[in-house]
């Protein structure tokens, strides 16, 4: 799909509004925008894990998020991957609003939110693709679950825990063998998030790459790498290890056991954000990163 392919809403198109849940101001704003698109002839879901609003049903059957055409985000970043995760896969466009502390995935104001959805509504916004990466855990050779995720798939050792003796290899190759708190694995989307914390570099977000980032590795030599996104990653934990978790954007935590493997490649899925047509990424780092700020 082209970068500035437009998103059209037909009328009766369902729309799904995720929102911050502990925040009564975003609670607010969900009413007053379900109310709007109601109004506008839409068919408005709301989360499963959220209160439902008035007048609206809680998208849970496969059915229900196959028919969804839109999710309005109103919160954080972690607002934004909750809608994600609530997708499983699916490239159902995403519009956010920045409702939290940083806001780097949700780039639309909270003040803007009826004029952007009016833009959305008469066909002027675009969709930028983003790819994401598809991960699974394999236990004594079967798999045990599979995720998809936006920003990162991390494997990281508990928090009284020795640190994680990880071989990782690329294509059955062995890369390296480390000692670390634990690994990153970044899309470009995610490059600004935990990866960016850990030392790791930025990626432009149509580089068709991912990013491998130790955190606090046991060597002067482990550094990031950056692998084409058409290879496939693994870690294989020895049988040291005394206990690791497998985190998926920060959100769905799993306990791995000793000589678990995980498994990561892109997605077969890109992620659509709803963005403005000259909405810059560059832009956007210098916005809420102070990129390149000499101040």
């Amino acid at each position: 799909m082209s970068k500035n392919s437009k998103l059209v809403l037909e009328e009766n198109s369902s729309i799904a509004l995720v929102y911050r849940l502990e925040t009564a101001q975003a609670v607010s704003l969900a009413k007053k925008v379900s109310d709007y698109l109601k109004d506008k002839g839409f068919d408005v879901y709301t989360g499963p894990d959220q209160k439902i609003i008035p007048g609206t049903k809680a998208a849970k059957t496969k059915k229900q998020l196959d028919q969804l055409k839109l999710i309005i985000v109103l919160g954080g970043d972690g607002t934004y991957l909750r809608a994600v995760r609530l997708l499983e896969g699916r490239s159902t466009p995403i519009l956010g609003f920045n409702m939290g502390s940083l806001g780097f995935l949700t780039a639309h104001s909270a003040e803007s939110v009826f004029d952007v959805i009016d833009k959305t509504l008469a066909g002027k916004m675009v969709l930028r693709p983003r790819s994401m990466l598809f991960a699974k855990i394999l236990r004594r050779g079967k798999v045990r679950e599979e995720h998809h995720a936006l920003n990162d798939i991390v494997i990281e050792r508990g928090s009284m825990s020795q640190l994680i003796n990880t071989a990782i290899y690329s294509e059955k190759f062995l890369v390296s063998e480390v000692k670390a708190d634990g690994f990153i694995v970044a899309s470009p989307s995610g490059s600004t998030a935990y990866n960016l914390a850990a030392g790791g570099p930025l990626l432009d977000p149509e580089s068709p790459v991912f990013v491998m980032t130790p955190v606090a590795p046991h060597s002067l030599t482990s550094r990031p790498l950056i692998f084409p996104d058409n290879k496939e990653l693994s870690f294989k934990l020895d049988g040291k290890t005394q206990k690791a978790h497998f985190i998926v954007d920060g959100q769905k935590m799993t306990e791995l056991t000793p000589q678990d493997e995980v498994i990561v490649t892109k997605s077969c899925y890109d992620h659509m954000m709803v963005r403005e047509p000259n909405h810059n990424y560059f832009h956007l780092l210098r916005e809420k990163l102070k990129f390149g700020d000499r101040s």
